[in-house]
């Protein structure tokens, strides 16, 4: 059997199948192997991915307001340091702040498309 069909039969949700070695074992049904029972089937492994997508998610809106608020934060040190003359460079200044502006509206709009998913789920009539 050649190579892309072993490394299809390896991909997440088909571990209840196994490949065919050859054009042979179609002429013996009895060495086909059968599915395994539906407590070991593809539908039981299909909750973890979802927790574990939904946990990677989470993740990356934890990480992104963490990065959100160290951009604030890197913000008003360059304020405060050029408000106290430690700095003289405006660059720098408007960077930080642009850097701290376009996240707080990235962040922002990411938790409004949540919040508006969030409604229409609540809307829905089961």
């Amino acid at each position: 059997m050649n190579t892309t069909a072993i490394d299809i039969m390896n991909k997440p949700g088909l571990n209840g199948l196994s490949p065919l070695s050859s054009a042979k074992s179609l002429a013996d049904p009895g060495k086909l192997t059968m599915l395994r029972p539906y407590s070991e089937s593809i539908l039981k492994d299909e909750p973890e991915e979802k927790n574990a997508s939904f946990d990677s998610l989470l993740d990356s809106a934890m990480k992104m307001i963490k990065e959100t608020n160290d951009y604030s934060n890197e913000a008003a040190e360059a304020e405060l340091s050029y408000a106290m003359g430690i700095t003289n460079s405006t660059h720098e200044l408007q960077v930080a702040q642009m850097k701290a502006n376009v996240s707080l509206q990235y962040t922002v709009a990411v938790r409004n498309a949540v919040m508006d998913a969030y409604k229409e789920i609540m809307q829905l009539q089961f």
